[in-house]
């Protein structure tokens, strides 16, 4: 299979594999070959869980459907450890419910079980680098969630929303250092300056406080931020 990933970082990706299905994850590691480097695979979530806790890997493959909880479940278990582990969902269900929900919890792309080996690769690299991808069909649903969420930049149905003090309490205070900088206009090499840590760090936690206050974008997070008086 064709491996050109020169528009991608150049260390190979920390690759953990989480399907149930023995022979697909098996195929999914010969197509992939020697361009990532498999940490560890497992077949259910309290397992992947566990595992992906332990050997923090650069991106994880996940399937949505898993005995034990689902791919929902695997997320919700690492990002609160591990909020710089990426995901990319792999999966044979191409359903706008599934595709929604685990793009709500932190995945950073969706992609369909008809990939390619190459295609693979690429998103893998992608999401490695801090890029969202999406199969072709699959982004339109995203899209259309996010444009319809109602009323509230929270994306929930109006009249549903909580107390500052509630919202707040979801993020960490360094998460809320980022939040507040973040809003305010400073760049990711900025506030990683200020606040003496990574870009790469500064990117996981502004993933991790879109996906805690369910927002999906940077501009939304500002608006959120400046709503209510915290820039």
């Amino acid at each position: 299979m064709s491996q050109d990933v020169s528009s991608t970082p150049r260390q190979r990706p920390r690759v953990f594999l989480v399907e149930d299905h023995a022979v697909f994850r098996a195929g999914v590691k010969a197509e992939l070959g020697d361009a990532v480097e498999v940490v560890g695979e497992a077949d259910e979530a309290a397992a992947a869980i566990e595992l992906i806790n332990e050997r923090v890997p650069d991106v994880v493959l996940l399937d949505v459907h898993l005995p034990g909880g689902g791919g929902r479940a695997v997320l919700d278990g690492v990002a609160n450890e591990h909020s710089e582990v990426r995901f990319l969902a792999l999966s044979v269900s191409d359903a706008p419910e599934d595709v929604i929900a685990v793009i709500r919890a932190g995945a950073r792309g969706y992609v369909t079980k008809t990939i390619s080996g190459p295609e693979l690769l690429a998103a893998i690299y992608k999401v490695a680098a801090g890029d969202a991808v999406f199969s072709p069909r699959l982004a339109g649903f995203v899209l259309d969630a996010f444009a319809n969420q109602g009323s509230d930049a929270l994306g929930r149905p109006p009249g549903s929303l909580t107390g500052l003090d509630h919202e707040l309490d979801q993020l960490s205070p360094r998460e809320q250092q980022v939040l507040r900088l973040i809003a305010r206009g400073y760049t990711y090499k900025e506030v990683a300056r200020d606040l003496t840590i990574s870009v790469k760090t500064v990117e996981s936690h502004v993933s991790s406080v879109l996906r805690k206050l369910q927002l999906s974008t940077r501009h939304e997070l500002t608006k959120w931020a400046t709503d209510r008086r915290l820039v």
